[in-house]
């Protein structure tokens, strides 16, 4: 049922509460990694000091387009959680018409570009995880979604899920 609430955890909250502090966990650690870039020599810095740059700003501008126009597309269901607010509507236009986790996708797309600039492994190694990450808590949000929205199997099946048509 759409009004039904999901059943409370002391773990997990009852609206994915846990996945927000992940979430946040992987932020930090992301933002906060020292960049480890073992075969990265100050010599091929040099030699990819442009294409390095041109990734950056390449994904970085690709994220904050993605991420802005999904907010504002979004603004009036936004929450920080994956269970949908309760006046929730299915939005199926503008950045969601691409893909249907933008939020998510645009923090893969920055951390992309970062990585990419940086040439760091450990930084690799947490885009990684967090891919895999927004990959399950939007997959446990589209499970909410699908209740609330009936329609949203069918949006599922035409829209790609975190990276504009690509997955």
């Amino acid at each position: 049922m759409a009004d039904e609430k999901p059943k409370q955890s002391l773990l997990y909250g009852s609206r994915g509460e846990h996945l927000v502090v992940l979430q946040f966990v992987l932020f930090f650690g992301f933002v906060f990694l020292p960049v480890w870039s073992p075969l990265a020599t100050p010599e091929l810095l040099a030699e990819t000091r442009l294409i390095r740059w041109a990734l950056l700003l390449l994904f970085a501008g690709a994220a904050v387009v993605l991420g802005g126009l999904g907010l504002v597309h979004i603004r009036a269901y936004l929450t920080p959680l994956p269970y949908p607010v309760d006046h929730s509507r299915l939005v199926r236009h503008g950045a969601y018409a691409v893909v249907r986790h933008p939020l998510y996708g645009s923090q893969l797309l920055a951390a992309l570009g970062w990585t990419a600039f940086q040439l760091s492994v450990s930084h690799l190694a947490v885009l990684v995880i967090g891919f895999f990450f927004f990959d399950h808590k939007a997959s446990r949000e589209e499970q909410w979604l699908k209740e609330r929205h009936p329609e949203y199997a069918d949006y599922a099946r035409r829209v790609k899920k975190l990276i504009p048509w690509v997955y």
